[in-house]
């Protein structure tokens, strides 16, 4: 068995949890209030500014041209395809641009990406892979489970984040972190792997924690200090 088929066979309930949140299924049924969306977009919009920064990080990590590069190409995708993506739907959802510029991370979204950056700074590729997989892996997941869904691709308001997810080109990068994943974790100690595990099973936790905060518009406790 792979390491990642251990990750979710071990984790299936918290797995789990990410596809059956609320959000996710009123967004593949077209449900989904638009409000929610717009909140988590923006959210998200500042979630992947520094979940770019792990593909930077990992490319200096590599030890070798090829990962180097494919962290590169993984970069270039997120920085121009999936935040162009965001900066669409801004456009779609009356966002301004001054408005994604100036908006404040939620508790959550700084909790989860600040927990990122501090496994892979911290430690090797192999936890820097470990923290970034469980983004990547379960929206390619979620999106092919909606696509499913009469109607939910052609969704004039979550049609498009649909289909990028459920594409091909977003399934190939899923594809080759899960194989980057199992390729680094071959020979492990069973303290390294453990150390792995805790922290797939973190960010995934993490993922469903950013959908409950998207869908509740989560942010700073009423009558806190700015």
């Amino acid at each position: 068995m792979s390491f990642t088929q251990h990750l979710i066979d071990k984790y299936q309930d918290a797995w789990r949890q990410t596809q059956l949140h609320p959000f996710v299924q009123e967004l593949g049924q077209g449900t989904l209030d638009r409000e929610k969306f717009r909140f988590y977009m923006i959210q998200d919009y500042l979630y992947l500014i520094d979940y770019a920064k792990l593909f930077a990080l990992g490319a200096v990590k590599a030890t070798d041209l090829k990962t180097m590069g494919e962290f590169g190409a993984l970069l270039h995708s997120i920085l121009h395809e999936e935040m162009g993506l965001h900066r669409s739907y801004a456009a779609q959802f009356g966002i301004t641009e001054e408005e994604l510029e100036k908006a404040e991370p939620s508790p959550i979204t700084l909790a989860y990406s600040h927990y990122m950056l501090h496994a892979a700074q911290n430690g090797s590729l192999a936890e820097l892979t470990a923290a970034l997989l469980p983004c990547m892996w379960s929206y390619w997941e979620i999106g092919v489970m909606l696509k499913e869904i009469p109607g939910a691709a052609d969704h004039p308001d979550y049609g498009e984040w649909v289909r990028m997810y459920s594409s091909e080109e977003f399934g190939e990068l899923a594809q080759w972190c899960i194989r980057l994943m199992d390729r680094l974790a071959e020979g492990k100690s069973g303290d390294d792997l453990a150390r792995l595990e805790t922290i797939f099973l973190n960010t995934t936790r993490y993922e469903t924690m950013f959908w409950e905060m998207a869908y509740q518009g989560q942010m700073w406790p009423v009558g806190s200090s700015t």
